[in-house]
């Protein structure tokens, strides 16, 4: 009797990978929304909406007009749907103070494939980019893959430290983008003030860089209206937006405006890397961001949501750690920025968390620098919009039953 034989487990060829793609750290949010996923965790890691927060009802009625349009389901121009860029040119227009034209705006796979855009049309291998420390985890991969040299400048309270910046430029630094979160920072919470966007606006024309005004939640103010952008103060910002925050992460629809030569190149980019985006999702995005009773309502509601989720989770913070911690204060935005005052490092708390049932992001995680760790190692992320106020409170708990545990084993 012959006896067949096991196929042979194939093996993975060796490949040699680019030296620039040696250089992009992992996202060690990517890595913890893995272990964050199990049913027992309660995750305030992610920066994602609450999934109870999302209009689907609407959404799935707005799927159901694109989708009876053949040309919905068809390519579209690579620069985007163009009842898309009209609604966006007249929003974006608004808060800029200045009217712009529908070829004023390029549609992209989210923001982040905007970011990654500029940074592939303006960037050279070497090229100085000035990055917020602590910083947004997807711009340090971008940076890192274009071969950027990165230059961290700090954030406190009120956003980039610009006075720190005009330091560096009046000593030589001539940076080609300087890149902000400007409103509700991510990681840190914070918004750059006032006079703080006045003077980088003005340092930009002063010097010749590029601000890449990264924004995803301006629109997420819980009082009063959305700060004014850095891009109504100067003409050399590219501005970044995302229905992602707003309607919904999966219809992928983020959009910039900006100079007219960096448009260009970014659409030849784009024709590079996706041909088109989805002109389904961008024909519901139109018809939700066009309605404008409904989506002032939906914002409103929106907006109410988030501002319960945050004093909930920081009225937590408060009452269950004391003088253990101190917080930032949200005023808009996912996020609350939390450093421990008592030794605690957050990277050292988290797999105790995870077994207590609770994830969130150590603020190493955000250094600016290439060895995470470095910095903000007193720090960590917590994410206050993807669950409701009872399981905030739930796992403000869990987590303080963790950082007594580790407490008492570091003894």
């Amino acid at each position: 009797m012959t006896i067949p034989r096991s196929p042979a487990v194939p093996r993975s060829p060796a490949v040699l990978l680019s030296a620039r793609v040696r250089e992009v750290r992992g996202s060690a949010i990517r890595d913890l929304l893995a272990l964050t996923a199990r049913n027992d965790v309660i995750s305030l890691a992610g920066g994602l909406p609450g999934t109870d927060l999302l209009p689907r009802d609407r959404i799935g009625a707005a799927l159901a007009t694109a989708v009876a349009d053949p040309a919905a389901v068809q390519y579209g121009e690579t620069s985007g749907l163009r009842r898309l860029r009209d609604v966006l040119a007249t929003t974006e227009g608004e808060r800029l103070g200045r009217r712009l034209a529908p070829t004023d705006v390029v549609v992209t796979s989210g923001s982040q494939q905007a970011l990654d855009l500029v940074a592939r049309a303006m960037l050279d291998p070497g090229d100085p980019v000035v990055v917020e420390d602590p910083c947004y985890v997807g711009a340090l991969q971008v940076f890192q893959a274009v071969g950027a040299a990165l230059h961290p400048v700090p954030v406190d309270a009120d956003g980039m430290d610009v006075d720190t910046l005009a330091a560096r430029l009046a000593a030589g630094l001539r940076p080609k983008l300087v890149h902000t979160v400007s409103s509700f920072h991510n990681p840190r919470g914070a918004t750059l003030a006032a006079e703080r966007r006045a003077a980088l606006a003005a340092l930009a024309d002063r010097y010749g860089f590029l601000v890449v005004e990264d924004d995803p939640y301006g629109l997420l103010a819980f009082d009063g209206p959305p700060p004014v952008p850095v891009a109504a103060l100067g003409d050399r910002v590219v501005r970044l937006g995302s229905a992602s925050k707003v309607l919904a992460p999966a219809l992928r629809v983020g959009w910039l405006t900006g100079p007219t030569p960096l448009l260009a190149a970014v659409e030849r980019l784009k024709q590079c890397t996706d041909l088109c985006g989805s002109t389904l999702t961008q024909a519901v995005a139109a018809e939700l961001l066009a309605d404008r009773p409904w989506f002032d309502a939906h914002l409103d509601r929106l907006r109410g949501a988030l501002r319960e989720r945050a004093a909930a989770l920081t009225g937590a913070v408060r009452e269950t750690f004391a003088d253990a911690v101190t917080y930032s204060t949200p005023t808009g935005g996912m996020f609350c920025w939390v450093e421990f005052t008592d030794g605690t490092r957050p990277a050292d708390l988290l797999p105790v968390a995870l077994e207590h049932g609770v994830g969130f992001v150590p603020g190493a995680a955000f250094a600016a620098n290439s060895k995470p760790g470095a910095a903000h190692d007193r720090a960590a992320r917590l994410c206050f919009a993807s669950n409701p106020v009872p399981a905030l409170r739930t796992a403000v708990g869990r987590l303080s039953a963790a950082w007594r545990r580790s407490a008492v084993s570091a003894t």
